[in-house]
């Protein structure tokens, strides 16, 4: 671990989901190596979500532990009431306290939109979706509470979205779904727990896991450097400031993160307009949205259409 010298999140207490491996495990031991202490959520499940009998939490822990950082292991389900609740109470019935919880569990379960099953569909949006909305629901209550008891919190939440949640991604109908409806999430809860003191931002990272295997099959140097553009570990540094009291005044942002880039995404916006002041035919709708697209930005291309 670092030198305990001006560590960005001394004496915060940090919730990593899905930290055994991957982004997941290289944020747990960033926030370690900046004084944290670190609850190390990870079911222990495969790639497509089934059991994996070799829960990767407790090596995660030891490394932290190893290092001289202090955290626990956790291996509910957070994509479950329970689950959520218990990951929260783990935080506080350990450490006593909660400051930043970092959403990352999540896994794929890829097809083409016609050979897609209902309970691949349900799965993927489950524990991208849900797995986010009930521990950031459970944790904001208590937030609000410390609020209303006199304790406001310097509190972070740093979800994660994906280029496929922003573009599209073909083969991934339930996965971009899952990752937009994760923007949208976000933007939600930055506007209504802000009056609790909890900033709330989403990243959009690239990086070298199991969930990308596939993509990023080989170590990706930047020429001259020998900087591996793709190590997880390369986003992590931006989920640390975000997830400190050091990013204050930063929440409802959406952030490209990959190698040694950070990109601030801008979202939907009004584009080329007009108005008739009346209803419109849809021959004379269809012209003027011709027209109108003339006029308009191209959409970014869907990841896998080229």
């Amino acid at each position: 671990m670092s030198s305990t010298t001006h560590r960005l999140c001394e004496g915060r207490v940090v919730i990593v989901t899905g930290a055994g491996r991957g982004l997941g495990r290289a944020h747990a031991l960033a926030h370690a190596a900046e004084g944290a202490r670190v609850v190390v959520n990870d079911l222990g499940v495969g790639l497509d979500g089934t059991p994996d009998p070799d829960s990767p939490a407790a090596q995660v822990v030891e490394e932290i532990r190893a290092g001289g950082g202090d955290a626990i292991a956790h291996g509910a389900d957070i994509a479950t009431t329970e689950g959520a609740a218990s990951l929260v109470h783990t935080a506080l019935e350990t450490y006593g306290r909660l400051d930043t919880l970092v959403n990352n569990a999540g896994f794929l379960r890829d097809r083409m939109l016609v050979n897609l099953d209902e309970d691949d569909w349900d799965a993927v949006i489950r524990v991208h979706l849900k797995g986010h909305f009930l521990p950031l629901k459970h944790a904001a209550a208590h937030w609000r509470a410390e609020t209303k008891a006199g304790r406001p919190p310097t509190a972070r939440i740093v979800n994660t979205s994906s280029g496929a949640g922003l573009l599209g991604s073909v083969g991934q109908s339930n996965y971009s779904a899952a990752k937009a409806g994760i923007v949208g999430l976000t933007l939600v809860a930055a506007a209504e727990l802000a009056r609790y003191g909890v900033q709330v931002n989403a990243i959009a990272p690239a990086a070298r896991t199991r969930m990308t295997e596939g993509v990023f099959t080989e170590t990706m140097t930047a020429p001259g450097t020998g900087f591996d553009t793709m190590a997880p570990e390369n986003v992590s540094p931006l989920v640390v400031w975000l997830g400190s009291a050091a990013s204050e005044g930063v929440t409802g942002r959406v952030f490209e993160t990959e190698g040694g880039r950070i990109t601030v995404m801008e979202g939907w916006r009004p584009g080329p307009t007009t108005d008739k002041q009346s209803r419109w035919s849809p021959t004379d709708a269809g012209e003027t949205v011709r027209k109108l697209l003339a006029e308009a930005q191209p959409p970014g291309q869907v990841y896998g259409s080229g």
